[in-house]
């Protein structure tokens, strides 16, 4: 009886991940305009669906990983950490000859494979990284990372 109780609550973890990462990406959902100097310059206005990140009339396959903490947010955004903000990552890949304004890449030569976003008010923060492994949401790891590619905003 003990093995199901512990199998139910494992199962049970799952689905609120996976809710949580859909819930934050109803928060981010939709189309955004581009607010930072980085973004007019970069990318342009964006959109986010279920699936796909728009970004000025190119389209790339996106999928949900996980809620960030408000600590994680904090790491990448200097955000408040006690405003209880989350936030959500995504995998996603946008090849490094993707050219967007100004013939600019989001990652150099490398290839773009995660984005962190938060929704603060009416204002969406985006922050791109490169790499096969998923980025680690400290101040340390953020501090001393050559994968984070940038960080952008948007309003609405």
């Amino acid at each position: 009886m003990g093995k199901w109780a512990v199998l139910g609550a494992v199962a049970a973890s799952r689905v609120l991940a996976v809710a949580g990462a859909t819930q934050a990406n109803a928060q981010d959902g939709g189309a955004w305009i581009a607010a930072s100097t980085n973004a007019t310059s970069i990318t342009n206005n964006i959109a986010i669906s279920k699936d796909r990140l728009s970004i000025d009339y190119l389209t790339f396959p996106l999928a949900p990983i996980r809620t960030l903490k408000p600590v994680e947010v904090s790491a990448v955004f200097d955000a408040d950490v006690n405003a209880g903000i989350s936030g959500t990552l995504y995998k996603l890949r946008i090849p490094a000859n993707t050219r967007f304004l100004h013939k600019s890449s989001l990652c150099g030569d490398q290839d773009t494979q995660w984005m962190a976003t938060y929704v603060t008010g009416h204002t969406l923060k985006v922050a791109f990284f490169s790499g096969d492994d998923m980025p680690v949401f400290t101040f340390d790891a953020i501090s001393n990372s050559t994968a984070l590619c940038g960080t952008f905003a948007y309003s609405r």
